[in-house]
């Protein structure tokens, strides 16, 4: 497959490094210093692209893509308020766009085990619940998309719980998840949603030790979806 790398930070690097391991071309590495390069790119050239830039070039790059009927895969987190508007050009333009918080197979068991634990806890009132994330220091957004996935499953399953804050207290608003987001160098993400009372507390944790479960789940995805057409999740990736 010729994949195109858009954004070439640290994890595009790492996505770019092991798609030629596993006998991929690079079509080309795009970031803010060279993106007027997609202007002279053969579009038909490529099969897939992989979308792990900044969240202000998030949306401009996956359109470019969409347009360009380029089934692209996107890790992007931070500009998720424009996804419905991805998300109808995508369906109107008969193209591929798939979308996920987190790329690691690890993380998404985390989704799911977060998932039960949340329906059993929403008949435990006693206890009030909490989330912690870290990060390295150049994310940009707090909290991580990952976090934010994690919050809407416990919001949709705990009926006390509203809404996700960054920061606030625990005992705070009885209603609000309270997410803390620290940004430590050179963690590649931690994840903690404890659930505390009186009595104990319990506690589920997912700790990346890199970043090429990420960046390895990007590129299986995007070798699946080279045929695929519509709005795409790991849902749909994945079975368990």
């Amino acid at each position: 497959m010729n994949i195109l790398i858009l954004g070439y930070g640290k994890m595009g690097k790492v996505i770019s490094q092991l798609a030629e391991e596993r006998g991929h071309t690079i079509a080309a590495k795009i970031d803010e210093s060279n993106v007027d390069e997609l202007d002279t790119l053969d579009a038909s050239e490529v099969d897939a692209a992989i979308e792990f830039s900044q969240p202000d070039a998030a949306v401009n790059n996956l359109t470019w893509a969409i347009k360009h009927n380029i089934p692209v895969v996107c890790g992007t987190t931070g500009w998720l308020e424009k996804k419905p508007e991805i998300e109808r050009l995508t369906l109107s333009n008969g193209s591929a766009f798939f979308y996920a918080s987190n790329y690691s197979i690890g993380v998404n068991v985390f989704f799911k085990v977060n998932s039960f634990l949340a329906k059993i806890m929403n008949e435990q009132p006693d206890y009030n619940v909490k989330m912690e994330e870290i990060h390295h220091t150049e994310k940009k957004d707090a909290p991580s998309g990952t976090a934010i996935t994690l919050a809407e499953a416990i919001i949709d399953r705990v009926d006390r719980v509203k809404r996700w804050d960054l920061d606030s207290d625990v005992n705070g608003n009885e209603h609000a998840l309270p997410i803390t987001a620290k940004r430590i160098d050179p963690a590649p993400g931690t994840h903690i949603v404890t659930y505390q009372s009186a009595i104990d507390d319990i506690e589920i944790k997912h700790t990346a030790h890199s970043r090429k479960g990420f960046a390895l789940g990007a590129v299986l995805v995007a070798e699946w979806i080279k045929d695929k057409k519509g709005v795409l999740s790991m849902d749909d990736y994945l079975t368990f």
